[in-house]
């Protein structure tokens, strides 16, 4: 059987690297090409430019070129506010974003055009990696930069399930530069982990364990058209069990938003 041809939008970022190369490990299963803006980023992470297209997620024609041929899509763009200037003492910091890159532009114009492109190209599945947090118009996020990053992250997820390609969107938790591997992962649905129903356990995910979820979603047919919110109980925790059942996992996720 041919291997599975993938694009990873996002491929330079922090866990759009490690799905990238997640990905390139498993040489029999998939073709794994990357799609990013920087030239000099993907040469100094991955040493080269080969199997690379590089282009704007908002221009649709760098789109179309990059994701000719390919039975999946992953995407991992997202829109990224940074701190004006060192806040002073007993001030709190204030935040922007790039010209080009609010959220509206990014989270919601950015991804319906790589859905757009998908749908013409004949991607047969989208895996999309957000946040949560979205159920709350006024969650704390939202007002970084005045962005709504949330919200338009929620109306893109909303267009990819209209959108009528097989869907897996994965909300994941705070991200942590940790190992993966080693943690119970937990899934859920409509922010229940960021209350008390998550019974003490951190709303956060090491970054690895997400991208070894994307790998999953693209093999598993239980994660097909489910969306859901995951975290992972700390590595120390005496009573998880490490999860490595991934099709048991997504049977208990859910279709819609």
């Amino acid at each position: 059987m041919a291997a599975k041809k993938v694009l990873v939008t996002g491929a330079t970022g922090r866990t759009g690297s490690l799905v990238l190369c997640k990905l390139r490990q498993q040489v029999n299963e998939f073709e794994a090409v990357g799609f990013a803006r920087s030239k000099s980023k993907a040469q100094e992470l991955f040493g080269t430019n080969e199997g690379f297209f590089f282009g704007d997620i908002q221009d649709p024609l760098s789109l179309e070129a990059a994701i000719t041929g390919c039975q999946a899509l992953v995407i991992l763009t997202s829109a990224k506010p940074k701190m004006k200037a060192p806040p002073k003492l007993g001030e709190r910091p204030e935040f922007e974003f790039e010209l080009g890159g609010m959220p509206e532009e990014v989270d919601y114009y950015g991804q319906k055009n790589q859905i757009d492109a998908a749908v013409e190209a004949g991607v047969e599945h989208i895996v999309l990696v957000g946040s949560m947090g979205g159920v709350s118009e006024n969650h704390p996020l939202n007002r970084l930069g005045n962005g709504n990053i949330l919200i338009w992250k929620r109306k893109s997820e909303q267009y990819l399930i209209d959108s009528g390609i097989d869907y897996t969107i994965i909300r994941a938790g705070g991200l942590l530069d940790q190992p993966g591997g080693v943690r119970e992962l937990i899934v859920g649905k409509d922010d229940t982990f960021l209350t008390n129903s998550a019974n003490g356990i951190p709303a956060s995910i090491p970054r690895a364990d997400v991208a070894e979820l994307v790998i999953q979603a693209l093999r598993e047919p239980k994660a097909r058209n489910k969306a859901f919110d995951v975290i992972s109980k700390p590595d120390d925790d005496p009573s998880a069990i490490v999860t490595t059942d991934f099709a048991a996992l997504f049977a208990q996720t859910t279709p819609g938003l």
